[in-house]
Parts: structure tokens; C-alpha cells; sequence
């Protein structure tokens, strides 16, 4: 967002922040303001929401910002990190030529289309190819970075096409920009949060959040069963 800071107009960071929580209802979570999309930000912006009760978080899914990655494993230590395969694809594509964009598309999406195991023989695969191809830098991230996108498979494979991406979260977001675009730069911080938590507000009280969104039977079956042996 643009807003007056000091006297003058400077870019600053709206952070956002939605869930689904144990019973499979989508929730935003909360919004604030950072000056940047840096670990004292999100740290800020975590420690509010841990402050307010959220707990319980099993996993993290966001683009590559560090800042974030490093306050989860502060605030949220239980919780695992999947990088959105979208945001990760984009950044590969960064380096590779325009001819050859379609072409790696297909190689990526290989990679998630099959068990882990075989994900990553086939992401190895795929590195070895774009460095005799010429594309060091693309072959690079992936092998340095896929990982980080094949955390999903740890959940139950009925959730998979909806953790493995930030998606939702990127609608509204964009929803979000929509409305705010055409006002410029905002007088202050709050102008701008007002805006954007009343649309949050309209988003929460549609069939968004009363629709259920995943059914989450089986990611909580193995706990019962296995409290129920204990017991």
C-alpha cells in the first residue's frame, strides 16, 4: 500500500492472515500494517495473533519470505512450512528464457504429480536437466528449494490440491488491492486498515467462512486412534 509517512508517500506491507481451523471452516485471522515484509514485521504480527489465542497450528503456507519463515519457527514452532507451489514456479521461471517457460512448466508440474518419494527422484531429475541445458540459476533454486514445496505430503492426500498453494489467500488479497487501488495513497496507517478489515469483515460474513472448506476427519483419525490405544 502507499500512505503519508513523515511527510512523505512510501510503500509499507499489509499482512494478512486467514486459517482453517479443526472443524474445516476458513477464518481470517487478522490484518496489520508493516513497514516491511521483514522478520520484525511478521514477528510483530504473529506475536498479536498468538497474544489473541491462535493455536494449534500444524502448518504454514506462504511465498518464499523469509522474514516470515523465521518468525514461524519462533512463534509457531510446531508448525511445518509449505512454500506455495505457484509463488515457487514464478521464481524458477524468473530465470529461465521466455522459449523455454512452457517447457519447464511441464518439468515442475511433474514433479508434484506423483508420491514424494518420486517427487523428489524426479525434481534430481529435472535439475540434472536444465544444467545441461544451460539454466544453472533455475537448476539451482530447485535443488536448493523444492523441499520446501513437498511438505504437503505429510497431510492427508484428500488435502493436497488445497495445501499446497496460498491461493484463497491471494483472492482476497487481491480483492483487497481492488478497493484500495483507486485511493491513492491513504492519510495514515489506519485509514488504510479500516478499508481493508471492512473488507475482511464482508468476506467473513459470507458463505466463505460457513461453507466448509476441507473436511478434516482424517488428519485427526490417527490421533484418536492413537489416544484410544493408550487409553
Amino acid at each position: 500500500m502507499k500512505r503519508s509517512w513523515a511527510g512523505e508517500v512510501r510503500n509499507v506491507s499489509l499482512l494478512v492472515a486467514s486459517a482453517v481451523n479443526s472443524e474445516g471452516f476458513r477464518e481470517i485471522l487478522g490484518v496489520c500494517e508493516g513497514a516491511k515484509e521483514d522478520k520484525s514485521g511478521w514477528s510483530a504480527f504473529l506475536r498479536h495473533l498468538v497474544d489473541r489465542g491462535l493455536r494449534g497450528v500444524q502448518l504454514v503456507i506462504s511465498d518464499a519470505c523469509r522474514g516470515l519463515v523465521e518468525s514461524v519457527a519462533d512463534f509457531l514452532p510446531e508448525a511445518r512450512y509449505q512454500r506455495c507451489m505457484v509463488h515457487f514456479y514464478r521464481n524458477v521461471f524468473s530465470h529461465v528464457p521466455s522459449t523455454k517457460v512452457g517447457e519447464v512448466s511441464h518439468m515442475l508440474k511433474a514433479i508434484h504429480a506423483q508420491n514424494r518419494d518420486a517427487a523428489e527422484r524426479k525434481a534430481q531429475a529435472i535439475v540434472a536437466d536444465l544444467r545441461t541445458a544451460r539454466m544453472s540459476k533455475a537448476a539451482d533454486l530447485i535443488a536448493q528449494n523444492v523441499h520446501e514445496t513437498l511438505t504437503y505430503y505429510a497431510f492427508p492426500d484428500i488435502h493436497w490440491r488445497k495445501i499446497r498453494t496460498n491461493n484463497p489467500l491471494e483472492r482476497i488479497m487481491k480483492e483487497i488491492r481492488r478497493r484500495t487501488r483507486v485511493v491513492g495513497a491513504f492519510p495514515d496507517g489506519q485509514s488504510c486498515l479500516n478499508l481493508a478489515a471492512a473488507r475482511l469483515r464482508h468476506i467473513a460474513g459470507t458463505t466463505w467462512s460457513a461453507k466448509c472448506y476441507m473436511n478434516m476427519k482424517p488428519l485427526f483419525q490417527p490421533q484418536t486412534m492413537q489416544t484410544g490405544a493408550v487409553a
